[in-house]
């Protein structure tokens, strides 16, 4: 088959679980025979389309001047420089289906072309962007996990406060309505879609709740690219704990910290990421951490691999909705426990006192409670690794997504 995956934003530009997840299965796609292209927007000065082959899979990228978030809230309502580098893209490639991974900063209207070529597309659910602005769910105003649009008032103000203009009040019911109208044309993108793929039940029933087609929603769990990790023996009595992802606040790595600075004991926190991308936030991270805590800054895949090898247990501290976090598949995948929040899907990738624990998110006495525990358990440590279950793999996951193409490839419409 020719597939065509369409993304908002693609490596080496922006490296991500979504870019991650896309490289992992348009490859494994690839080497099963299937002609695979990736089209996605770059952010850059200038206007232009470049194409480039990655093993054995076609990338194009077109940009048309720096995003910044106004420009990717407004590109959804049209951007004709996006979309006639799409067209040449679908004349090129002539695709038996479209696979939309991401659609932000992208125009509606591409999802018009692929209606008129009679192409069926399926949308993978990567975070909750469809129906909020700012993709997870987290205030800008007040820093608390919503629940969606309430008659879009909350959305306009979260948009203010995102827009450093919390106090312009006049513009409330007129950003109400633009979003409004957003969500309008989103929703019948979704609605028109093929098949919707949510990555964990969470998600599917989060979108089920939240008006989204049910006749064609399914749940298809992320497999993982990986050879089992074999843990290093150590005899140093150091209990060696690893952050690794995004550092910013809602990721909650202050909470670790935070916790971390009264426990007793021989610990270590080592905290991966990029440091440029909130470089504030990261400041505060180096203000608040002891000589226990350690910065390895951002890892290649390589790194990561060898940090999991090395620790004894993988946090993922969010405080807002995360809608999979591969970290924890990776962290399982190298025998590591894991102690996350208790929000969203992370409460039902981790099985509590089993292969981790589940803690109130920002809760920084139950979270201090949980890591003085595996400082001083050692056997307790041990059980947890012992009950650790191998993640499913990429190829698994490959299988049922072939199946669906499959499915659905021949309902191009003439």
């Amino acid at each position: 088959m020719r597939i065509l995956h369409l993304v908002h934003q693609y490596m080496p530009e922006h490296v991500g679980g979504t870019e991650l997840y896309t490289r992992w299965l348009t490859q494994a796609l690839s080497q099963r025979g299937h002609e695979i292209t990736i089209f996605y927007r770059r952010s850059a000065e200038g206007a232009g389309q470049e194409h480039r082959l990655e093993e054995g899979v076609n990338v194009w990228t077109a940009w048309n001047g720096l995003q910044s978030p106004v420009r990717r809230f407004l590109a959804t309502f049209g951007d004709s420089s996006m979309e006639r580098a799409f067209e040449c893209v679908l004349e090129e490639t002539n695709p038996d289906l479209v696979h939309i991974e991401h659609l932000m900063g992208l125009p509606v209207a591409l999802i018009r072309s692929i209606q008129r070529q009679g192409l069926p597309y399926i949308i993978t659910l990567w975070d909750f962007w469809w129906v909020c602005a700012n993709a997870q769910l987290l205030t800008n105003y007040s820093q608390q996990v919503c629940d969606g649009p309430q008659m879009y008032l909350n959305c306009a103000r979260c948009a203010l406060a995102r827009s450093k203009l919390p106090g312009f009040w006049p513009v409330l019911p007129l950003m109400a309505g633009l979003l409004a109208c957003r969500n309008h044309l989103l929703h019948q993108v979704m609605q028109a879609a093929d098949r919707l793929v949510a990555p964990t039940e969470f998600v599917r029933r989060w979108y089920v709740a939240h008006n989204a087609p049910t006749e064609n929603l399914l749940t298809i769990l992320p497999g993982l690219d990986y050879t089992p990790v074999v843990p290093r023996q150590r005899s140093d009595g150091m209990v060696r704990f690893a952050y690794i992802g995004g550092l910013s606040w809602q990721k909650g790595v202050h909470i670790l910290i935070e916790a971390l600075n009264e426990i007793r004991g021989a610990w270590e926190l080592w905290v991966a990421g990029d440091e440029s991308f909130d470089p504030a936030y990261v400041a505060s991270l180096h203000e608040r951490a002891t000589s226990s805590v350690r910065f390895l800054g951002r890892l290649t895949r390589e790194e990561v691999w060898e940090t999991l090898a090395k620790v004894d247990v993988v946090l993922v501290s969010s405080l807002w909705y995360e809608t999979f976090s591969f970290i924890i598949s990776e962290a399982f995948a190298s025998g590591a426990p894991v102690v996350a929040s208790r929000l969203g899907p992370l409460a039902d990738r981790i099985r509590d006192g089993v292969d981790g624990f589940l803690v109130p998110p920002g809760d920084v006495s139950a979270w201090r409670e949980v890591l003085q525990r595996l400082v001083d358990e050692r056997d307790l440590l041990a059980r947890l690794r012992a009950n650790v279950r191998f993640p499913m793999t990429l190829e698994e996951h490959a299988d049922q997504i072939e199946a669906l193409y499959q499915t659905l490839g021949g309902c191009r419409v003439s």
